[in-house]
């Protein structure tokens, strides 16, 4: 259980809140590079309470702005994107990727007011199929840095995008829960006699029954990685199926993979209320393409979300739960996994309160997540440390990975996943615990 206190601590993000000042210190997932076309249409952007517009000027440069023109405060989202800058509607300010004033038609040629004014502008980067931001203070701008399911240019990414009305934390917690999967997820995630989780045209396969994994921890210098252990269905006295999930703070989790590809999930908070997720597979040749993606996830522009990436499935409408469908096999009646989360982070409520939570053994992960996030917070705040993951050793975030598979009894499960490096770090790291 947090109390009320910790709980402000680890979910408010807006304005001067500490955990939104640590999460502004690292690039921030903004968008997807796809949203953006050179001289096209702006998007309007939410992010840690600010509205922003985006928008990839003529050479392909993308802006990150205050959504309102500095003028008089009309929204450039209903910009003109042409030669090289945004325009606004009312009076013709056109503003440039950084910000600067490149025309201002409606006033005198020589009037000081063109230097004087400019909009805040965020930096960018693009890379891994995002566009990213860094929201910090300038002169603490951390060098950017490839993540983890985007290690090259050639690297297949598909991503779905979806808008949840409720606080980051619990959807972050959601995904580095192993043990909901067994049971939210069974109809999509289907026991099998396979050597290994893998794929089939409507649901995953893994090689389990077992419904309450044994959780291990491990704290890392990115965040954290955790094993849950189950008995495999083929060779259950001799061997352990173990699922590895990897947190990579404050935005990132990688889901264990199954044969054809890898998956992650990235949440970045809109605002205190709500959130973006994004439900990443990646890998090579065998990696299912973004259109396939998005269907099987039931998350199809134009059929489960509309062009502002709400989904038509609500608190209102029970998220359109079929009861029929629970009667002829569905265990949750909602399909789509993506879905079936949403369904239980929303209805937690915005914000949930942890200070009522009865865990369990199973939530070994949660417990871990939010004690990591709100000692880091608490010390950020404080100015006893630097934001979460830029401490030393620092491991680069492509060389960080998830893992599944069946293994021996006894295996060191540091080793599942990790390159030497990393197997370096984390043993002196767990030699170095109490």
């Amino acid at each position: 259980m947090l109390t009320p206190e910790e709980n402000d601590l680890l979910c408010r993000v807006e304005g001067d809140a500490p955990m939104g000042q640590m999460m502004r210190r690292h690039w921030i997932p903004a968008l997807m590079s796809k949203e953006l076309i050179a001289d096209g249409k702006p998007a309007r952007v939410r992010l840690m309470g600010e509205d922003l517009v985006a928008f990839r000027d003529s050479d392909g440069k993308i802006g990150l702005l205050d959504e309102f023109c500095p003028h008089r405060g009309p929204s450039l989202v209903y910009g003109r994107n042409e030669q090289c800058g945004l325009r606004c509607l009312y009076h013709g300010w056109k503003f440039d990727v950084s910000g600067n004033v490149v025309e201002m038609p409606s006033e005198p040629a020589n009037s000081p007011l063109k230097k004087k004014t400019k909009i805040k502008s965020y930096p960018t980067e693009e890379t891994g199929g995002f566009v990213c931001a860094y929201m910090g203070p300038r002169e603490e701008m951390s060098a950017f840095e490839r993540p983890p399911f985007g290690p090259d240019d050639e690297t297949q990414i598909s991503i779905a995008k979806v808008k949840v009305p409720c606080n980051w934390a619990q959807i972050q917690e959601g995904q580095i829960d192993s043990a909901h999967s067994s049971s939210l997820h069974s109809t999509d995630m289907v026991p099998a006699r396979v050597d290994s989780a893998g794929v089939r045209e409507k649901n995953w396969t893994r090689p389990s029954t077992d419904k309450a994994p044994r959780m291990i921890t491990q704290t890392t210098p990115y965040g954290f990685r955790y094993v849950a252990l189950r008995r495999p269905i083929k060779d259950a006295r001799t061997h352990d199926y173990a699922r590895v999930t990897v947190y990579v703070a404050p935005f990132i989790s990688l889901i264990p993979p199954n044969s054809s590809y890898n998956v992650a999930s990235i949440v970045v908070p809109a605002d205190d209320q709500s959130s973006w997720f994004y439900f990443i597979s990646w890998g090579g040749e065998a990696t299912v393409g973004t259109e396939q993606w998005r269907q099987f996830n039931q998350l199809v522009m134009g059929e489960d979300i509309d062009s502002n990436y709400n989904s038509i499935r609500t608190l209102e409408n029970d998220f359109l739960q079929d009861r029929e469908l629970m009667k002829n096999g569905s265990f949750t009646g909602l399909p789509g996994i993506p879905n079936q989360d949403i369904a239980m982070w929303v209805s937690m409520g915005k914000t949930v309160d942890r200070s009522r939570d009865n865990l369990g053994a199973s939530d070994f992960a949660v417990v871990e997540f939010r004690r990591l996030m709100v000692d880091a917070v608490t010390r950020f705040r404080d100015g006893k440390a630097k934001p979460i993951g830029f401490s030393d050793p620092h491991i680069p975030q492509v060389e960080i990975s998830s893992y599944q598979g069946i293994i021996p009894k006894g295996t060191d499960w540091l080793t599942l996943g990790t390159g030497e490096t990393e197997q370096e770090i984390l043993g002196k790291i767990s030699k170095a615990a109490p």
